[in-house]
């Protein structure tokens, strides 16, 4: 055989197996198909298409997102062109390419896997700006968001419609007015769409994790007169409870200090239990009515930039107890921190939440906003609060009867925690006097 007819032969072979195989292919997806007919097989070149645009001279490069090459992989720019183009052409419904982008928004804060940092749509900020400035119509609940992302409710306020409806303290609330709010993931949002006009209804589907069940309550909005601090005489010692450090929370708190230091105390206890935490600037200030000159906390962004909160040589010099607990946050672990690496009190009761992060809220085009984590807390000895929380000197928990009650609900009688507390001022205060 000569090598003409070899090469022949050698060709027709192959041409003979490639036709072969692609007719069993083809045979095989069409059998698929038929067998499958919800699905559809999409053409690679399309829905793999990148467009180069420096070839491109008619793109407006104010619509070009640019990527930096050494922060992103190649293969995730070609993944996010494929979906885009796949649901462009293929979703059966036609695709809105600003929801499309507007959803990869969302996208992004989601993960970042930080509860605190959220996506507005501009319909959600002008519910957030609209009802969260002034507003005091309610249903009167202190809540705060849980490490599930859901919206746990803290304590409902004495005589509220919150309570006298039957909500309770550890209700997950899952819906308002019909819309889910589990996936929403920013508390001061959900809050808003709670509040409204007084005497309106408002629907509020609950997850009560002790019963396992979800209770659906419809309740009538009122205006609601928060009071934040409330004081009590033992004997020589006093106790201020603070439920939230709201924006005059600091002026009241050295009110009742001032009055009970007239009155001869001599040991003091403050109760942040269940207080989600509030004004950065009203819990430096009461701490610096109580700790020597020093730092009272600071906070680090990520390029290491450091904000400082100092006190002044005005102290409180006489024995302190600080109550806390699982549910208290922010503001009050900035201050049961403060406390405790100063050496200035004893804190009683269980491990703080670990809330130690510092957000911010801008304002984006076409009525959207953000709200991000910028920094984070440290207590004066540089520990951060974040999911670590802050552990008490003497830990004791409530009674097992009691663990259901917010703190206001706890009769004093009961209260194990503040009847530590007393003890340990007790005592300090006698070994004071014997020194």
């Amino acid at each position: 055989m000569n090598n003409n007819n070899f090469f022949t032969s050698k060709f027709v072979s192959v041409t003979i197996a490639v036709i072969t195989s692609v007719a069993i292919t083809a045979s095989t997806l069409f059998i698929w198909y038929n067998n499958n007919p919800k699905y559809i097989i999409i053409p690679v070149p399309l829905d793999e298409e990148l467009v180069d645009v420096s070839n491109h001279k008619d793109i407006d490069l104010d619509y070009a997102i640019l990527f930096d090459k050494d922060k992103v992989d190649y293969e995730n720019i070609r993944k996010y062109i494929r979906v885009r183009n796949i649901l462009n052409n293929y979703f059966y419904k036609e695709v809105d390419a600003n929801k499309l982008l507007e959803g990869s928004i969302v996208g992004m804060t989601n993960s970042l896997e930080d509860p605190y940092t959220v996506y507005f749509t501009k319909e959600q900020m002008e519910l957030f700006q609209e009802k969260s400035q002034g507003s005091y119509v309610g249903i009167g609940v202190s809540v705060q968001m849980g490490d599930d992302g859901i919206l746990t409710v803290i304590q409902p306020f004495e005589d509220s419609p919150a309570i006298n409806a039957g909500i309770k303290m550890g209700d997950k609330i899952t819906e308002v007015d019909g819309v889910d709010v589990t996936t929403i993931g920013d508390d001061s949002l959900i809050v808003s769409m709670i509040k409204g006009a007084e005497n309106t209804d408002v629907e509020i589907t609950v997850f009560r994790p002790i019963e396992n069940r979800f209770i659906d309550f419809v309740i009538t909005r009122e205006r609601i007169k928060i009071v934040n601090i409330k004081s009590e005489m033992f004997g020589n010692i006093g106790y201020i409870r603070l439920s939230m450090f709201d924006s005059e929370i600091a002026k009241y708190f050295g009110s009742y200090l001032n009055e009970f230091i007239g009155n001869g105390m001599e040991g003091l206890i403050i109760d942040v239990r269940d207080n989600p935490g509030g004004d950065f600037d009203q819990v430096a200030a009461i701490a610096n009515r109580l700790l020597p000159r020093g730092l009272i906390v600071y906070t680090e962004d990520r390029a290491g930039n450091r904000i400082e909160k100092k006190s002044d040589s005005t102290q409180l010099d006489m024995p302190i107890a600080v109550l806390i607990n699982g549910y208290s946050a922010s503001a009050s672990e900035i201050l049961a921190g403060a406390i405790k690496d100063h050496n200035k009190g004893t804190l009683i009761g269980t491990r703080t939440f670990g809330k130690g992060l510092v957000q911010q809220v801008v304002n984006l085009d076409g009525g959207a906003g953000l709200k991000f984590t910028i920094a984070e807390y440290f207590t004066p000895a540089g520990i951060s609060i974040h999911e670590k929380g802050i552990e008490p000197h003497i830990e004791i928990d409530v009674d097992e009867d009691m663990k259901n009650l917010p703190v206001s609900q706890i009769p004093f009688e009961d209260d194990v925690q503040l009847s530590k507390a007393i003890e340990v001022i007790k005592e300090q205060i006698l070994k004071n006097e014997n020194h």
